[in-house]
């Protein structure tokens, strides 16, 4: 697996409605834990759509990762020309700081956003432009990362693409492997 999709639930999807929320310390902490297992097995582009969640946390651990990875590469594929222009201040400046430390960065659509065909668009051209996902999603919690997760499985279906899941488990495994963690240092 060379290049890998990565997407998710965006943050009030997950309860999530502080830029800074601890919550996020744990999240961000897992994607790594599992792209750091990836880049050993020899990953080199990430891509990701850059909205607000898991896409633009995912997109900070890989500008992070490229510190110690040489060769990981940051790819921002947007639905639409000016998708962050209906996003809270916040969103869009964490948007700007992911752009400028991308590695590549292009819209699907070469126009702004004028119908929802766009977003199913951007699902079916990133899966069908990366070798696997990466998705945080549960069966449990419906939200919008299950319209991604069907056109993986459209993929999927056809030919060899593996979907990976980050669950509520593995979240509640890296808080109590960071808790443990601070104990010891603690100590």
């Amino acid at each position: 697996m060379r290049v890998l999709a990565v997407t998710g639930y965006k943050p009030q999807e997950m309860g999530i409605f502080q830029p800074n929320a601890n919550e996020i310390i744990y999240i961000k902490k897992t994607i790594e834990n599992r792209l750091i297992g990836f880049l050993e097995g020899g990953l080199e582009w990430i891509v990701v759509s850059g909205q607000p969640g898991v896409e633009q946390w995912a997109a900070e651990v890989v500008i992070d990762l490229k510190h110690s990875w040489d060769a990981l590469k940051l790819a921002i594929l947007p639905p639409f020309l000016e998708q962050e222009s209906i996003w809270p201040e916040q969103a869009q400046e964490r948007y700007q700081r992911i752009i400028n430390q991308a590695d590549f960065t292009e819209a699907i659509s070469k126009k702004p956003y004028d119908n929802p065909g766009q977003l199913r668009a951007k699902n079916d051209f990133i899966v069908m432009k990366t070798d696997a996902l990466l998705i945080l999603y549960s069966e449990e919690q419906e939200g919008t990362p299950r319209y991604y997760l069907q056109a993986a499985e459209r993929k999927a279906a056809t030919a060899h693409y593996p979907i990976y899941r980050i669950t509520p488990d593995d979240l509640q495994q890296t808080v109590e492997d960071m808790s443990e963690e601070l104990d010891a240092f603690e100590e």
